[in-house]
């Protein structure tokens, strides 16, 4: 009993989601620092004995400076204890910057081996993603938004571990000494001068993080037109529209521009208030130990050391806003890239889904519907059987779903209604890897990779010998044209293939699909880039590889597919006649229709 007749489901679009908060954001990315959990430790204790040291320097300086106020006839002490302090002063200034090497020594493998687990796993998630995200997506924006993300890891680890973290236990360390070695109200200076830092540093990064936020969507619009025209180098170059690119590329730049000179002012606005609050707490500090000194309270050393704790603390203080604003942003680029990993995947392997297994290869489309979009169908209640070792041909005119029936085969998408099945196997109850093993294509478009002739030809099978290699282009008569080529198989086939004929792009593509040697082929209009000549030899070839196998051939040109065991024409997605070349050219109808008007236009010309 046939399956009743419905459209594809609509999917969830990726609606623009609102950001996750920052903490959020930051438990996505601890479990990938678990694995180095020890390294962080170490890496911790290193970053703790390296304040204790650097905050001993001032203290230490102190007790410099108060030894230099013995008596001129004292030589003992004038030559100990200023040279016993200046060498503990030496060590203290060397083990400081001796932990903080060490400290990133220790990190710097948990931070790039963080972000490359999260990159690999990203790029893992989009090879997974369905065909038809990869249609939608705008890949200069996309790729901004990884290399982003990759780079906001080590800006955080960066900024917290090796900024944040140092200045809050120096802060600490500092206000104990302050609290315990003078009055208290030291320690309230400095904690009123941070108090008021940091509030006014948060709320006016706060403030101007839409402005940034603002710049980096510009900036990856600008880059995605930019890389969008250059990829559509040709098609610029044929309407001669190479000034209205520009203008659309300088409009994005002016764009970005303003919002680049918004956030500059912003940043300047918040570097002027930020000093003049360090200004106001160091002038209050050095007026406190000023009047202490005189008072007699405190030493020249006491003035000495106080000075120099303001100096450490302030000068990483002077960087908090630059330093905040940095790990919001990373925030956000982190965020965006771990929104790649949420994208929804339309198509996936089914719990438990087991592989496919191969006996004979029969394939059989039952009562399939399916649409892009459900407000448009494309096929209807199709039943298309290809037995085992057959080779079935589907023609139609454009648009009536033939190549739409490759892509379910591949599952690139999910039927609507309907299954499809080889050996009795519903292909959404196997892995995704296994039903693509078992299936060779060559497709209408063939897009090869910015790399040599034998490299695309082997992807087919990657590990094939040069021998293998050079016997598949043989097969597919692409072997002497690149003998011919200075550099033989080691010839670059530009972006996209670009520097290759689209005859000896198909070619490629037929030696490639011929080397990876599938039980199942599916040839995708395989000769339309093909002379007449070489369309005869392929399609002679393609006929022997064929033999025991199962082969879906989708053609426009009836002339390719006359020896075909039998041939689907679709119309409008339904499947409106079946038969052989013979049999269908004997009834009549739509298929002997398109053979008379294909061969009359042949005869015309």
């Amino acid at each position: 009993m046939r399956s009743s007749t419905r459209t594809l489901p609509a999917l969830p679009a990726d609606a623009p989601q609102s950001p996750r908060s920052d903490w959020a954001t930051l438990g996505r990315l601890l479990p990938y620092f678990w694995q180095y959990r020890w390294r962080v430790s170490i890496a911790l204790g290193f970053l703790v004995a390296a304040k204790v040291a650097n905050v001993g320097v001032p203290v230490l300086l102190k007790y410099l400076v108060d030894a230099l106020s013995i008596k001129p006839g004292d030589a003992v002490a004038v030559l100990v204890v200023p040279a016993g302090l200046l060498l503990a002063y030496g060590a203290l200034r060397l083990s400081t910057s001796l932990f903080t090497e060490l400290r990133e020594l220790i990190f710097a493998k948990a931070t790039e081996g963080a972000a490359r687990s999260i990159s690999l796993q990203v790029f893992r998630h989009l090879h997974g993603l369905s065909l038809r995200f990869h249609l939608e997506r705008q890949t200069g924006g996309m790729t901004r938004d990884i290399e982003r993300g990759t780079r906001a890891v080590q800006s955080l680890i960066s900024y917290t571990l090796y900024s944040i973290l140092p200045t809050l236990i120096e802060v600490g360390l500092v206000l104990a000494l302050l609290g315990t070695r003078f009055d208290a109200a030291f320690a309230w200076i400095t904690l009123s001068a941070l108090a008021g830092y940091i509030v006014f540093t948060i709320a006016v990064t706060e403030w101007r993080t839409k402005f940034r936020r603002e710049m980096n969507e510009l900036d990856s619009t600008s880059h995605t037109r930019a890389i969008d025209s250059l990829l559509n180098y040709e098609t610029v170059k044929y309407f001669n529209n190479e000034d209205f690119e520009a203008r659309r590329y300088d409009e994005s730049l002016e764009r970005l521009r303003r919002a680049r000179l918004k956030s500059q002012s912003t940043l300047s606005l918040l570097n002027t208030g930020q000093q003049l609050i360090i200004a106001l707490a160091l002038v209050a500090m050095l007026w406190r130990a000023t009047e202490g000194v005189v008072a007699g309270r405190l030493t020249l050393g006491d003035l000495v050391m106080i000075n120099a704790f303001m100096i450490q603390l302030y000068i990483p203080l002077n960087f908090l806003g630059v330093i905040y604003r940095e790990i919001k942003q990373a925030l956000t680029d982190l965020d965006k890239m771990f929104g790649l990993l949420e994208k929804h995947r339309e198509v996936d392997d089914a719990p438990g889904a087991a592989a496919l297994e191969v006996r004979e290869g029969a394939v059989r489309f039952e009562a399939v519907s399916f649409a892009y979009d459900p407000a448009r169908p494309i096929l209807h209640d199709v039943t298309i059987e290809i037995p085992a070792g057959r080779t079935v041909a589907v023609v139609g005119a454009s648009g009536a779903g033939k190549s739409t029936l490759a892509r379910l085969l591949y599952r690139f998408y999910d039927v609507g209604a309907g299954r499809i099945t080889i050996d009795g196997q519903d292909i959404r109850g196997v892995t995704q890897s296994s039903l693509r093993r078992a299936i060779g294509i060559v497709p209408q478009d063939t897009v090869l990779f910015n790399d040599t002739v034998e490299y695309n030809i082997a992807y087919g099978r990657p590990g094939a010998t040069h021998d293998e290699v050079v016997a598949a282009a043989a097969s597919a008569h692409i072997h002497d044209f690149v003998a011919a080529t200075p550099d033989g198989y080691r010839t670059m086939v530009g972006e996209r293939g670009l520097k290759l004929s689209g005859g000896e792009k198909q070619r490629v593509a037929i030696a490639r699909t011929l080397l990876k040697n599938p039980p199942i082929l599916i040839l995708d209009e395989a000769t339309s880039a093909l002379d007449s000549a070489n369309e005869r030899a392929i399609q002679a070839e393609l006929k022997s590889v064929a033999q025991g196998r199962t082969a879906l051939v989708i053609a426009h040109r009836l002339s390719t597919v006359v020896d075909a065991h039998a041939i689907v024409v679709l119309h409008q997605g339904r499947v409106v006649e079946t038969g052989s070349h013979a049999e269908l050219l004997a009834r009549g109808g739509r298929y002997a229709e398109m053979w008379r008007l294909q061969h009359s236009g042949a005869d015309a010309s």
